[in-house]
């Protein structure tokens, strides 16, 4: 037996080999972890006869029994000594700054100069000079002086050229006017790498006209549970089918697999991600863990890493998700030793945004772990300048080695050359930047439209479909006229939300695609989203669904669909009481529980989030002038959709299921209605002006130990000074009215089972509460506590005459001293003397009117 040591930095792991000398096989025998300083060679071992070929531990892979790729790329001995030369050159501050990213929100031209950074990015509510919603000019004005400022060797620096990542996840969708592809579950429905493989070349020329180089994409997950707010972005639960478009996709954004230069050619660089399993989180909860087998992680989620590989992928982006309760950014098991050294990846890992801050035993600011296990570069949005500080401190103090400081450098060099960074120029000087013309164009729009009307998915069709093209339609629904709720999320804006239809200049509604196919046969389409008219109509299209979420906001506790969204049920069984044959269109990210619209509708269409082409939907619900259908639904389910809303009865329709016009449509069986009222978004807790199950609405006495439950109103609270009533907010008694007269008091929400916020620090999450105040405001709090922690904000409000939704960062009452970690009442609202206000919705969102201060 010999032991052959593990490195890592921290406590480490050695494995121990049996050699079999006859055969020259190397067989795991087994591993043991020892505290930094021990001697494995004369500490205690295990003995072999104790342990199997099957014991492992926790969270460690076996590179062994992962597969092996050809990565393309062949780097020249050329490039090779450059690299050498440019790193030799270089002194410790810049190949620090190299591994470091920063984003748009925190970082200015004058940082990249002085700190050699070595990327840029703009998150999801990132625009440059502080507008998410730059016009494009603006965008490419910005990477030139980050460029600039890269280049600048006044100083007597290398002058390294800067990279710009952008989540262009479904087209270059951060743009105004840009063209916005159905996400990719709706790309999976379609079974079409070809015309995947157009989609991210049409992405690819749209992202090089504004200046970046880079997109975070594809999103490789392979999603089991679809609660997960996340799920949309994932092709498929099935792994082949997520496998197939893996290669098309990075080749349509890069070129060929050995492709060099990219930027003389109208490429970006790719990233693949999130590295490994963020699909198969246990309760698909968004950042949670991965608890499976070493062989389920290899075998689904690793198997779109292979055609990644295969095809040249620039860069991967590690998980925030863990693996058998280790950070996948700081498992130097999975990043090292299976995806470089086994896989054989070429390129550069980068950690996703301040996940490196939830590795065990790091911060947002200090995290050693993440480079020695194999992240080359921090994606350290708004702590670029800390972790900067600490990595510099680490490389100098011999924490992080020198070797592994030049080995990442060295990737990132890897991927600059083979962008063709160092000859491009300025962004605007390269090809196709400034052709704004290209954002949106026709021929880019025309796939775009293609990619909608194969995503579709049939359900139900009970001889209705296709409509007659002259017929007179109604078109009822709440998003049926609503490009923003059509595209969902990571569009425009992070969550997608906050925006209208004049942000999608050149766009097409579901509706105005419908309005167009039948007036060019004479016939009328006519608005109403409560299902009204004046006319009767031959047929009506009621458009619903899920309204727009990204990560986070979009996490479940069912798969159900939010029970205010569910309005247009009603609206459906009232035309079909008048004899109107009723075509339901799903909006949605996700397959759902929606038995009761599914019963009512004559015909049932999955639209996904089809993007800023709605007319994509019209050419396969309207006939053409002959009665015939134009085009026929081809899409299948990528995944199963659900029976019931916890899944418990089974599937309803199978993955690949989709009905199409030249097949019979099987008779329809009612199916079995339940009861949803409980179902819907866990981080709602008050809704209505009531708490969410488990959760309680108290009044208390600041420093008392008084407090008030309240269920039933009206009542009084602490001893008569506080009365509690009920208030009309969009329905009656909506809203829970508190008119305090004197004293210290708090309204607070609490949960007995403390909840874990701290993930939600990182991003831009907010705390949303919607209020009413008769009477200003003034010397109050607001924040979050556990049993041994507060966190409390100043807060001070005006008179409204309305209801106002104020939403306040979650990372302020970290600031302030809240352990995120364990709250048992996230939300308290503290005042001092007389008070007088509303609320009627509290939950974590991004979709706030008003963003208050952290005072």
């Amino acid at each position: 037996m010999i032991a052959l040591p593990f490195w890592a930095e921290g406590d480490f792991t050695v494995r121990f080999y049996s050699l079999a000398i006859a055969t020259g096989a190397i067989l795991i025998s087994g591993c043991a972890t020892y505290p930094v300083g021990a001697d494995p060679i004369s500490s205690p071992a295990p003995v072999l006869g104790e342990m199997d070929n099957n014991d492992t531990q926790a969270g460690v892979a076996d590179p062994s029994i992962w597969p092996v790729y050809e990565y393309p790329v062949d780097t020249s001995d050329e490039t090779e000594a450059r690299i050498a030369q440019i790193i030799a050159r270089m002194t410790l501050e810049e190949k620090v700054g190299q591994l470091v990213q920063a984003d748009l929100c925190c970082v200015t031209a004058k940082d990249v100069k002085e700190y050699n950074l070595g990327s840029v990015l703009n998150g999801g509510n990132s625009g440059p000079y502080g507008d998410d919603t730059a016009p494009a000019s603006q965008w490419l004005k910005a990477a030139d002086e980050f460029y600039d400022a890269s280049v600048d060797t006044s100083d007597g620096g290398v002058g390294i050229p800067i990279v710009w990542g952008t989540d262009a996840v479904h087209g270059h969708s951060n743009i105004i006017g840009a063209t916005i592809f159905p996400h990719n579950i709706g790309l999976g429905a379609m079974r079409d790498a070809e015309l995947v493989e157009r989609i991210a070349q049409v992405t690819a020329k749209e992202i090089r006209v504004t200046g970046q180089e880079w997109t975070f994409a594809p999103t490789v997950a392979v999603p089991q549970d679809f609660r997960w707010g996340r799920a949309y972005e994932g092709y498929s639960s099935d792994p082949a089918l997520v496998a197939s478009y893996v290669g098309a996709m990075v080749r349509g954004l890069q070129g060929a697999p050995d492709s060099q230069n990219l930027l003389a050619g109208p490429y970006v660089i790719a990233s693949t991600k999130h590295y490994l399993a963020d699909g198969g989180t246990k309760d698909g909860i968004d950042q949670g863990d991965a608890d499976i087998s070493e062989e389920e992680l290899r075998d689904i989620h690793g198997a779109p890493y292979g055609p990644a590989i295969e095809n040249g992928v620039a860069t991967v982006m590690a998980s925030f998700s863990s693996w058998q309760g280790k950070k996948m950014t700081g498992n130097r098991s999975l990043l090292t030793d299976v995806l470089k050294d086994q896989m054989g990846f070429k390129g550069f890992v980068v950690s996703d945004w301040n996940a490196h801050g939830q590795v065990e035993g790091c911060t947002n600011e200090s995290c050693p772990k993440a480079i020695t296990a194999g992240i080359d570069m921090f994606m350290a949005p708004d702590t670029w300048k800390a972790i900067y500080a600490d990595t510099l401190a680490k490389a100098k103090d011999g924490t992080i080695p020198m070797a592994r400081i030049d080995e990442a450098n060295a990737a990132v060099l890897r991927v600059k050359m083979r962008l063709g960074l160092f000859e491009a120029g300025r962004p605007s000087e390269r090809l196709l930047s400034g052709q704004y013309e290209l954002l949106g164009a026709p021929e880019h729009r025309a796939v775009a439209r293609e990619s909608v009307r194969k995503s579709l998915v049939l359900l139900k069709n009970s001889g209705i479909l296709p409509l007659k093209a002259n017929a007179n339609l109604l078109v009822a629904g709440d998003g049926a006229d609503d490009i923003a709720r059509q595209s969902g999320g990571w569009t425009i804006s992070w969550q997608g939300t906050g925006i209208g239809n004049d942000s999608f200049p050149g766009a097409t509604s579901l509706f105005a695609g419908i309005k167009t196919a039948v007036a060019q046969a004479g016939g009328t389409a006519q608005l109403s989203p409560d299902g009204s008219f004046t006319k009767k109509p031959d047929a009506a299209i009621v458009v619903f669904g899920e309204t727009p979420y990204a990560e986070f906001q979009g996490d479940r506790a069912t798969l159900a669909l939010d029970t205010e969204l569910t309005a247009p049920y009603e609206t459906m069984r009232k035309l079909k009481a008048q004899g109107i044959p009723v075509v339901a269109v799903m909006i949605t990210g996700r397959p759902l529980y929606v038995n009761p619209a599914l019963n009512i509708a004559d015909a049932f269409v999955v639209t996904w989030l089809p993007g800023s082409e709605g007319g994509g939907l019209a050419d396969v619900l309207i006939g053409g002038p002959d009665g015939n259908a134009r085009y026929d639904f081809t899409g299948q389910l990528p995944t199963a959709w659900p029976k019931t809303p916890d899944m418990g009865d089974g599937v309803l329709f199978p993955f690949g299921y989709g009905l199409s016009y030249t097949m019979p449509a099987p008779a329809w069986q009612p199916l079995t209605e339940v009861d949803t009222a409980n179902a819907g978004d866990s981080r709602n807790w008050l809704k209505a002006g009531v708490p969410a199950s488990s959760w309680s609405l108290l009044v208390e006495g600041a420093g008392s130990g008084e407090e008030t439950r309240i269920t039933t109103v009206p009542v009084e609270a602490l001893n008569g000074r506080v009365r509690v009533t009920a208030s009309d907010y969009i329905v009656q008694e909506g809203a829970r009215r508190f008119v305090i007269s004197s004293g210290q008091s708090s309204v607070t929400l609490r949960n007995f089972e403390a909840i874990d916020l701290d993930r939600e620090t990182n991003a831009d999450v907010l705390l949303l509460f919607t209020a009413k105040t008769w009477t200003a405001l003034k010397n109050a709090k607001i924040g979050a506590s556990g049993n041994s922690s507060e966190g409390m904000v100043a807060l001070s409000l005006p008179k409204t005459e309305g209801y106002v939704r104020y939403g306040i960062p979650l990372k302020c009452f970290r600031t302030k001293g809240a352990d995120m970690t364990a709250l048992t009442k996230p939300f308290v609202l503290e005042t001092a003397g007389p008070a007088d206000f509303g609320l009627t919705e509290i939950r974590l969102g991004s979709d706030a009117e008003q963003i208050l201060p952290c005072q």
